[in-house]
């Protein structure tokens, strides 16, 4: 009986050890994420590269553009069209 309690403590102290590390790592994950968006700038695109702008006015590259378009124009079979992309 005395080596089940002693697997059951070890059990317990494991598995609150490994919430507690998990814990830790999504609140520095979140802290350091925070602070890299706030303080560190994005950096401004290249000139001379093409963009389209989606209904929300941002920035959608070409490539990505003409995946969706192809994507939405295989599942419908020619029926659908892309009118405008935005991510919610």
């Amino acid at each position: 009986m005395e080596n089940l309690n002693t697997a059951l403590g070890l059990l317990v102290v494991g598995i609150i050890t490994v919430f507690i590390i998990l814990w830790l790592v999504v609140v520095i994950g979140n802290l350091v994420i925070r602070l890299t968006n706030r303080f560190i700038p994005v950096a401004a695109p290249a000139e001379g590269k093409s963009e389209n702008r989606g209904a929300s006015g941002k920035k959608t590259e070409s490539k990505k553009l003409a995946v969706i378009v192809a994507a939405v124009d295989a599942v419908t079979q020619g029926q659908g069209n892309v009118d405008s992309i935005e991510k919610k």
